[in-house]
């Protein structure tokens, strides 16, 4: 197979919820080893965009390109989308790791139980290394120290650096981070965020819906910003969130500055 100079490319999505066209036809390429961020208002498309490329929701129409594999979905009789190859949707989701903004960690696992689940019943890793690196993986987002504690056990900062080790448990290609900070408390948005920077730069590949603007500009190679379910505008961070083409993009960027 070629190799790909792309992490993820998407291609005319359309996805519609009902009469409600959240998705008109969106494209854009996320590059390897860089971060994509995506903005834009509440109700704009972003998270349905993320969702969209591991076919948690399922695209209308258009096709989602990880690498070297082509997602793609149909129509059933119904009218209701569904992915076209289901064995292939199972490898490719294992090779993305996703970041929820509420965690969605198991509730009566522990916190190395929940890192562990992934890696030994999905990817047969034995138990020994997965052990081992799901412990050094705890030891890079700080909580060594909570590998017996139970989520219920955590603050929302820390429950949200167990999700993201849990993702990188899986030694994921791409790491999909959905408002991983909407959910939290001010003062614990800057123990994830260091998390994320890190990962930013260590050379990750990541695609990142975010509302904190400062970050998405100090930590992106490229950002999109979204309105009405289309890109509105998209490039560099610097010239986006300094020298902004769309008025709306304006409008939108004013509460930040």
């Amino acid at each position: 197979m070629t190799a790909t100079h792309y992490a993820v490319k998407a291609e005319n999505i359309h996805k519609s919820f009902g009469s409600n066209e959240v998705l008109r036809g969106i494209s854009f390429t996320a590059e390897q080893g860089k971060v994509l961020s995506i903005i834009g208002a509440s109700g704009s498309g972003k998270s349905t965009l993320l969702r969209c490329i591991n076919h948690l929701v399922v695209p209308d129409d258009g096709v989602v390109h990880i690498g070297t594999e082509t997602l793609r979905s149909h129509k059933r009789r119904d009218g209701t989308a569904v992915s076209s190859d289901i064995r292939q949707l199972e490898r490719i989701r294992a090779r993305l790791g996703m970041v929820f903004q509420n965690f969605n960690l198991w509730s009566h696992r522990n916190v190395l139980q929940n890192l562990l689940e992934g890696p030994l019943h999905v990817q047969q890793v034995p138990k020994a290394r997965a052990t081992e690196h799901a412990l050094g993986l705890l030891a890079k987002v700080g909580l060594s120290d909570k590998k017996d504690a139970y989520p219920n056990e955590l603050s929302g900062g820390q429950q949200q650096r167990v999700a993201i080790a849990r993702a990188l448990a899986m030694n994921p290609d791409v790491l999909l981070f959905d408002e991983p900070t909407s959910a939290l408390d001010p003062e614990m948005v800057g123990e994830v965020l260091r998390v994320i920077r890190q990962l930013a730069d260590e050379g990750r590949s990541m695609i990142l819906v975010t509302h904190e603007m400062k970050f998405a500009q100090e930590v992106s190679d490229h950002t999109i910003f979204m309105h009405n379910g289309r890109i509105e505008e998209e490039g560099p961070p610097g010239k986006l969130f300094n020298q902004p083409e769309s008025e709306r993009l304006r409008q939108f960027l004013l509460p930040a500055y």
